[in-house]
């Protein structure tokens, strides 16, 4: 079993920066892909960025890609993050899951999920 703790979020305003961070305990993190998702109130949870067990490949959705970089510390077993140029539409409930599969935009595809982080971006 692997258990996920993120932590990073807060109140930014508009155009500012965070940056999330995703601790992993239990199973060996380096056998795991990591996702980072997100749930807006009233709305479904939906995909942001994903990192390969190795780390080499990462995946972004459209809406964060260029302002947005994930990224893994493998000594610390922990996932990051960075979040630029956020925007009041970032706003939401973060969360990071694990896979033994291949980095996923299907949250079904993760069997470990940590507890939420709230970012909320003020405009």
């Amino acid at each position: 079993q692997v258990q996920l703790v993120e932590s990073g979020g807060g109140l930014v305003q508009a155009g500012g920066s965070l940056r999330l961070s995703c601790a992993a305990s239990g199973q060996t993190f380096s056998n795991l892909a990591v996702g980072w998702f997100r749930q807006a109130p009233g709305k479904e949870r939906e995909f942001v960025a994903a990192i390969s067990r190795y780390g080499g490949s990462t995946y972004y959705a459209d809406s964060v890609k260029g302002r947005f970089t994930i990224s893994r510390d493998y000594a610390q077993n922990t996932v990051y993050l960075q979040m630029n140029s956020l925007k009041p539409e970032d706003t939401a409930i973060y969360y990071c899951a694990a896979t033994q599969r291949s980095a996923s935009v299907r949250d079904g595809d993760y069997f470990a999920w940590g507890q939420g982080t709230q970012v909320t971006v003020s405009s």
